[in-house]
């Protein structure tokens, strides 16, 4: 179930400045098949999750992650330009693909931290769609070679607090906030931490406060625009790490939208 600020079913026309790629941006670029012209939003969401493209494995995820849902909520329209932030093996990326069509765009950013590990993966999805490729970057200063609609993170928001990364989050919400189009959605999908926990367990439990994330987005220019709970778990107490056995797919999880004004 979506509750929102606005009706989601609803086009959003988003403009802005082009943003130039640095030199110095290591991306692989390809281009797309064309999407099937004429379809609603839900039947284009429905293409997207039966594309044989996608990983068994990724599959068998859908009742947990309801992925409908998380597209809804990101009012995903083919042509979009959208950034996966920290794909890894590309559940998210294999939905937004299809989805954007030949006239959009997807990123697949990896942030240097995780590089060695994860480049290989953001290429497989590079290789398999061809409107997807990688950016490796800073996330305080990543570069994309046009304006944005959408920024995605998927549970990897707080993993950035976790003080090992080194990531000056309020600099990487900010550099959010200048890639988008004017209009454009900062979309959170995270693990809920216990109320007032903040990001004080974002290294152990692998949860964070969900007021504390909308905190600091906020603080970043944004506007708070919606939300989803279709990921919401009542049962979960917020007290184990979102690995343990009995509760891993299973967390209480939050999932924020999040507009920058025009």
């Amino acid at each position: 179930m979506l509750r929102t600020a606005a009706v989601v079913a609803c086009a959003v026309a988003l403009s802005g400045c082009i943003i130039i790629a640095s030199d110095t941006t290591e991306r692989t670029v390809v281009h797309a098949a064309p999407a099937a012209a004429g379809q609603t939003a839900e039947a284009r969401y429905a293409a997207a999750l039966s594309d044989d493209r996608r990983l068994p494995e990724e599959v068998a995820r859908d009742p947990l992650r309801k992925p409908a849902d998380m597209l809804a909520l990101m009012n995903l329209q083919p042509g979009h330009a959208v950034a996966d932030i920290r794909p890894e093996e590309g559940y998210f990326t294999r939905l937004f693909a299809p989805v954007v069509g030949a006239g959009g765009h997807v990123y697949a950013f990896v942030p240097n931290q995780t590089a060695g590990r994860e480049n290989a993966f953001a290429d497989t999805l590079a290789s398999t769609y061809s409107n997807t490729s990688r950016v490796t970057g800073q996330l305080e200063t990543m570069t994309f070679d046009q304006p944005l609609d959408v920024v995605f993170m998927g549970e990897e928001y707080h993993d950035f607090t976790i003080p090992r990364f080194g990531v000056d989050v309020a600099a990487m919400n900010r550099r959010v906030f200048e890639v988008l189009k004017p209009g454009g959605l900062y979309v959170i999908l995270d693990h809920q931490a216990a109320d007032g926990a903040g990001i004080s367990v974002s290294g152990s439990l692998h949860r964070i406060e969900a007021a504390e994330l909308r905190r600091q987005v906020e603080a970043a220019g944004f506007v708070f625009d919606g939300e989803s709970s279709a990921v919401r778990v009542p049962s979960d107490d917020h007290s184990l790490s979102v690995f343990d056995a009995s509760i891993r797919g299973r967390t209480d999880r939050f999932v924020y939208r999040f507009r920058k004004p025009r």
